[in-house]
């Protein structure tokens, strides 16, 4: 019997309505949207549920919005008797992951990716920094691109290793679009400008990291329980120490998720559940890998069919 994988979204996946079936059948589930309601201060439930969806795609509000709904999901999860080997989150998920491994508690969590959305949309004024999909260009070429172009003064670096020819960038808006129209001219196929409010995961977040590190001193992180698959690394992390120092980089640092999705499956993973609004990670992995499972957890109807299926073996 192979090993299974716990996976997180980030943003990107959040929309109006996430987790509203699932919240309105279980009083306990119920209970995790409203224990972020306190922690936070105000009605996020209210702004998942209802919208509307400009304000809850702010990194600020998409952040603890995501994180809240996928753990309500997760909790489904393991109620339904289903425990995974390894766990992992792309970007803001990495925080959904470190709550399902033990290593923070939810409304830490939930705190923590409220402060970090503050201070990633802060970190670079709106407008000055952006980030874009290349797609057909392996990574060490896009690397090039983005080394060439930072050299001139306009920096761009890779930003998140998604599954095989497709890399995101992030940097400037001018060394983002030099790189884009650089790497189209040394083959790649397209380039996808993003809807972003920044340059996440590249150097021009390290002020951000500096405040989020003084967050992240304020709040309990323990050893994990079960291993976390780090995005900066792509390699498992269990202790406290490793966990909070690699959060910190996370900020500006690429996400290597396909490498991490290749970790899991060299340590014996062939069942991945992604848990989570949206079904962004279950496609990556099928890109990355024919030879796997792979579920998609997001409502009611979703939760029972993976359960059924996880079960029945």
């Amino acid at each position: 019997m192979g090993k299974i994988a716990f996976i997180f979204p980030g943003q990107g996946s959040q929309t109006v309505g996430m987790g509203k079936d699932v919240a309105q059948s279980d009083a306990n589930i119920a209970a995790v949207f409203q224990s972020a309601d306190e922690r936070l201060g105000f009605s996020l439930s209210s702004l998942i549920f209802e919208g509307p969806q400009e304000t809850l795609t702010l990194t600020y509000n998409a952040q603890p919005a995501l994180l809240t709904t996928s753990v309500a999901l997760l909790q489904k999860v393991k109620e339904a008797g289903i425990t995974a080997d390894y766990v992992a989150g792309h970007s803001l998920g990495e925080y959904t992951a470190l709550v399902a491994a033990g290593a923070i508690s939810f409304t830490d969590a939930v705190y923590a990716v409220r402060k970090r959305g503050e201070f990633m949309e802060k970190a670079v004024p709106a407008g000055e920094g952006t980030m874009a999909a290349v797609l057909g260009m392996d990574a060490a070429a896009l690397e090039a691109v983005t080394n060439e172009i930072s050299e001139q003064g306009d920096p761009v670096q890779l930003a998140n290793l998604n599954c095989p020819g497709q890399i995101v960038i992030s940097g400037s808006k001018a060394g983002v679009e030099k790189a884009g129209n650089l790497a189209k001219e040394r083959g790649a196929k397209r380039v996808i400008p993003l809807e972003v409010s920044g340059p996440f995961h590249s150097l021009l977040m390290k002020p951000a990291a500096s405040h989020l590190q003084e967050v992240l001193n304020t709040i309990a992180i323990r050893d994990a329980e079960i291993p976390v698959i780090a995005n900066v690394t792509a390699q498992p992390v269990v202790k406290k120490e490793e966990i909070l120092r690699l959060l910190i980089e996370q900020l500006y640092s690429p996400v290597r998720w396909e490498q991490s999705v290749e970790t899991m499956i060299r340590l014996g993973v062939d069942t991945f559940v992604e848990i989570g609004p949206g079904k962004v990670l279950s496609g990556l992995v099928k890109k990355i890998s024919r030879n796997v499972r792979v579920y998609a957890v997001n409502d009611l109807a979703s939760l029972q069919a993976t359960v059924a299926a996880l079960k029945g073996e």
